[in-house]
Order: structure tokens, then sequence, then C-alpha cells
């Protein structure tokens, strides 16, 4: 394999930068819907941490990578040619990362459990000046992600904005948010309030 073609393996396995950051949300034995997972880096990330992930693609073939592998069942389903399949399920966390379909947002949000996590990070309008995505249907509006989770999740962080990642310029909204449930920020032990 060449130099090349051995970076982008890679970084099609390593985490996002923004899922591991935010990995801390999604505790230990969580069930975990991983969305548009592709080959399975963020199913990988939180099955090691001991989450029980349900890894979904319309890819046959990525999900074949992760077959077989503990922690992780896999769910062969096109999101965009069919209804929502996840109708009245609650996940401890949801993760969605490169993928957008508008109708199913208000699923997502709807689907993370009153103490989960939702970690969410995709293109943004501006993004079509550096390649693709460039349709409008797959960029975010400028706090889409912000106004989809609405009064239901409680922001951990919001990020939107050009980046670099992997050597690529892209636009880009992040979005790490939990339940109404779980109290944010954390209580700091007493110990720990004197120091901030």
């Amino acid at each position: 394999m060449k130099p090349n073609a051995l970076a982008r393996a890679h970084d099609a396995l390593a985490p996002s930068p923004w899922v591991a950051r935010h990995a801390h949300l999604v505790p230990k034995g969580a069930r975990v819907l991983d969305l548009a997972c592709g080959y399975g880096r963020h199913a990988r990330l939180f099955a090691q941490c001991g989450a029980r992930v349900l890894a979904v693609d319309r890819d046959a073939d990525a999900l074949a990578a992760i077959d077989g592998v503990p922690g992780i069942e896999t769910c062969r389903i096109d999101l965009e040619a069919s209804a929502w399949p996840f109708a009245g399920e609650r996940f401890d966390a949801i993760v969605v990362s490169n993928y957008l379909h508008r109708p199913a947002l208000a699923h997502i949000v709807a689907g993370v459990a009153d103490d989960g996590a939702l970690l969410y990070a995709t293109f943004a309008r501006g993004n079509q000046a550096y390649g693709r995505p460039s349709n409008p249907a797959f960029l975010l509006e400028p706090g889409e992600l912000l106004a989809a989770v609405g009064r239901r999740l409680t922001v951990v962080e919001f990020a939107q904005g050009s980046t670099v990642c992997n050597g690529r310029h892209a636009v880009v909204q992040r979005i790490a948010a939990v339940g109404l449930r779980r109290q944010w920020p954390p209580e700091l032990a007493p110990e720990e309030r004197g120091s901030l």
C-alpha cells in the first residue's frame, strides 16, 4: 500500500477527534447507536470502552469489516430509503459523523435517552469551497444542530466553522449534548471546587 493510501486507511479507522474528546459522556455498558457508521471507527471505540453498540450503515462491505467484533451488532439499513427504523427506541448515546439526512434529525434527537448523550459532527454550509460534499442537502446551515437539539438536550459543547482535518480544509458543525436528566456540568467534589 502506498504511503498516502495507508494514511487514508488509518484515518478511516481512527475515531474523529471530536468523538474521542467527548467519549467520556458515554458510560461503560451504554447502549450506543452509531449511525452511518462506515467501517466502524466509532463503533470500535465504544465497544472497546465496554459499550453495546448497534452499528448501522447501508454499505454491506463496510459493515463486514466489523461483523463479529465483540460488543458490536451490525445492521444494514438505508436510512434515506425507509421510515425511521428505531421509532420508540431510546439509546444511551447516539453517534453521527460525516452524515446528514435532515428528515432523521428530529428522530435522532428524540432517540437520545433522558440521561444519554449525542455526539454529532458533519459538514456545513461553506464546505463547497473546499470540495465534497458540496450539495446543500448534505451541508448543515449555521446553528442547525443547535436548533435541532432545542430544549430536548443540554449542550455540552458546540462548534462551527472552518477547520483542517487530516490535511484537508473543511467547514463543519459539531455538537456534544446530554439528556436533561443528566446533571451538566457535573457537580464538583468539595476538594475540586476551589481549583477552578
